[in-house]
């Protein structure tokens, strides 16, 4: 699944990678393909539509989903956004009455409602090794309601992040990140990014960081969503006041 751009998470982590020195195999996994789980260290689910998540949550419900379970407590590192994120809980159930189990890799639980929640999201980092804020753009109807064998990814500043209730966005499991952040998240966030890939990395080698990178470009797009972001947030502000 892939909507918002959410491949172009898949070309950063490429690129940085690459820009160390590293040499790195994409392979598309479609549905119907075996999963070895031993063979990659970062897997990566996109978003999609309640049509394209019930053909996903199918394909998963079978070998494909214990075999990305096993990988993850392996200690292999993933990036899911949106319809990725749900399909990867304990359920959803979709607005039109679709009950749709997930694989029970996160702890979560995901029930859709009769609104969108839409537009551009900041979230202060609940991550280690990732400090700071996350800026991305949500939209979706789903309600995600964390259980205690995850925990979130932050804590909303602008947007309404997991349920639009409780102020938490995203999950995290061991290596494994489910959000509502489309955008690209990635290419906005290196400090994310650079998250991911060394602990793809540290899977099969000892390494205790990364060689950095000229990183001004992103952080310059970084601080210009952000700008953005509370702006709309200081607008609405005063709109609700007058």
């Amino acid at each position: 699944m892939n909507i918002y751009g959410d491949r172009g998470n898949i070309i950063t982590l490429l690129q940085r990678c690459r820009w160390r020195g590293f040499g790195v195999r994409v392979t598309p996994v479609s549905i119907g393909d075996g999963l070895d789980p031993g063979e990659h260290d970062f897997y990566f689910i996109g978003g999609g539509q309640d049509r394209e998540q019930i053909l996903v949550c199918d394909d998963l419900s079978r070998e494909k989903g214990d075999a990305l379970r096993e990988a993850i407590e392996e200690g292999a590192a993933l990036l899911s956004i949106c319809g990725g994120y749900q399909l990867l809980g304990n359920h959803f159930l979709t607005y039109t009455g679709e009950d749709l189990p997930g694989i029970g890799l996160f702890d979560v639980r995901t029930v859709g409602g009769d609104t969108r929640f839409i537009g551009n999201v900041a979230v202060a980092s609940e991550l280690a090794g990732v400090d700071g804020v996350l800026v991305g753009f949500e939209n979706h109807s789903g309600r995600t309601q964390l259980g205690s064998g995850c925990r979130p990814l932050g804590r909303v500043i602008k947007g309404y992040g997991n349920n639009g209730e409780d102020g938490w966005e995203g999950c995290v499991y061991r290596n494994a990140v489910g959000t509502y952040l489309h955008g690209s998240l990635l290419p906005k966030n290196p400090r994310l990014a650079d998250w991911f890939i060394l602990r793809a990395l540290r899977r099969r080698h000892e390494l205790a960081g990364l060689a950095p990178l000229d990183d001004s470009l992103e952080e310059e797009a970084h601080r210009a969503a952000l700008d953005l972001i509370m702006r709309e947030k200081r607008w609405r502000r005063r709109l609700r006041r007058s």
